[in-house]
């Protein structure tokens, strides 16, 4: 299902349920991997590519999640660099980054804006 508004076109990814408290799952959409976070110790939901930009492997919805000040991020699960999970720049001072993608919760399923 697709809802149309005005400036955005919002994709349903999939229920709340199928993503893990204060973890990610992935989701294909489009034939792109799409990570969605549920950050539930913040209240907050993500969504970011899957693909970590270090050594191009489709892991980021398996990474940790966690807080740098008031700066939600996620860390590769392989080697630890960290992305802001509001921005998608690197936190560890590297010169990678990620992209990121809106993200709503309307009656416990998960829609997303590519």
């Amino acid at each position: 299902m697709t809802i149309q508004t005005t400036t955005e076109t919002w994709i349903l990814a999939c229920s709340t349920t199928q993503i893990p408290e204060n973890g990610g799952a992935c989701v294909l959409i489009n034939d792109q991997q799409i990570a969605i976070f549920n950050f539930t110790r913040r209240g907050e939901w993500f969504a970011t590519q899957n693909l970590c930009p270090h050594k191009q492997q489709m892991v980021l919805s398996r990474g940790m999640i966690g807080s740098s000040g008031d700066e939600p991020k996620v860390a590769c699960p392989f080697h630890k660099k960290t992305f802001s999970l509001e921005n998608g720049k690197c936190l560890s001072g590297d010169d990678y980054e990620i992209k990121t993608y809106p993200i709503k919760i309307e009656d416990e399923m998960v829609f997303i804006s590519i």
